[in-house]
């Protein structure tokens, strides 16, 4: 199971985990996890419970969805590796059917768009990077790595996947790099040291003051930080171990105040540089925080 590609999507600050079929080509999801957001339950054990009741109920009733789940491992609260029931696309959407209620057609609206969309779409490319020989290939440390990493999550998805942008851009009323020193701008940071931790987090804050690109900053330069973090230090971020709200506090105060963003990443910092599973996660937490 250590090579098994898991992957989290987010609703609501929820999580809702899936696996991938190699053989069958498609995601399997977690039931308890969705039972979990339908029912708006913190609970495992009456999480669990309900399904059990339900299950039994939709059996009963001959549902095609009880037969149509498998089971697999999955992280249970215990931290052991437990069998899980688990369903693929269409069985989640007739799982939902039987949820009446608005948040249950909310539910509905998100399961089926995240993964058309074009962060979805490019989620699927992130997830590929890692098997991509590509990934070797990649400059590290430089803007033209970071280029690289960019056009290849964006490519054919935004013409400008790659490009460094020529306007000016702001966000939440910080306004980044004037785009007409952004050239020299990118050469100064490119310049910087990154032998020691400090050195690599000042040089990952510079590059998102910089903010090179019109979309796709944020999701670019965790995975350059975390190629950084592997040639120099042997180590990698579990960025499932940062919530999502820590780390939009600690870029805010990143500019002028960076102790709060280096105790974070310090603290989640794992020798896990060759698991797949661990950058499969990285991804789907890197792309949670830019959702809105």
């Amino acid at each position: 199971m250590s090579d098994t590609k898991i992957s989290i999507r987010f609703f609501n600050d929820r999580e809702v985990r899936a696996i991938w079929d190699e053989a069958g080509s498609k995601w399997w999801f977690s039931v308890l996890d969705i039972v979990a957001v339908l029912t708006d339950q913190n609970d495992y054990a009456k999480t669990r419970n309900y399904w059990k009741y339900l299950k039994a109920k939709l059996k009963k009733e001959g549902s095609e969805v009880v037969s149509a789940a498998t089971q697999l491992k999955l992280h249970a609260p215990d931290g052991k590796r437990r069998m899980s029931d688990m369903l693929d696309y269409n069985g989640i959407i007739a799982l939902g059917k039987t949820f009446p209620g608005t948040k249950a057609n909310r539910f509905m609206e998100w399961f089926t768009y995240s993964d058309e969309s074009i962060d979805g779409k490019s989620k699927t490319k992130a997830y590929a990077l890692f098997e991509s020989s590509f990934i070797n290939s990649i400059e590290v440390g430089t803007t033209k790595g970071l280029q690289q990493i960019h056009a290849y999550l964006f490519g054919g998805l935004y013409d400008f996947a790659g490009q460094i942008r020529q306007k000016n851009i702001s966000k939440g009323g910080f306004q980044f790099a004037t785009s007409h020193f952004l050239g020299d701008t990118l050469k100064q940071i490119e310049a910087m040291p990154e032998t020691t931790f400090d050195e690599i987090v000042n040089k990952y804050v510079e590059m998102n003051i910089a903010h090179p690109f019109m979309e796709g900053n944020g999701r670019s330069a965790r995975i350059w930080l975390d190629l950084i973090l592997k040639k120099r230090l042997k180590k990698c971020v579990d960025w499932s171990k940062i919530s999502k709200d820590d780390y939009m506090k600690a870029m805010k105060l990143s500019p002028t105040k960076s102790n709060m963003l280096k105790t974070l990443i310090k603290n989640a910092l794992t020798n896990k540089i060759s698991d797949r599973e661990m950058f499969m996660k990285g991804i789907d937490y890197s792309y949670y925080y830019e959702e809105n």
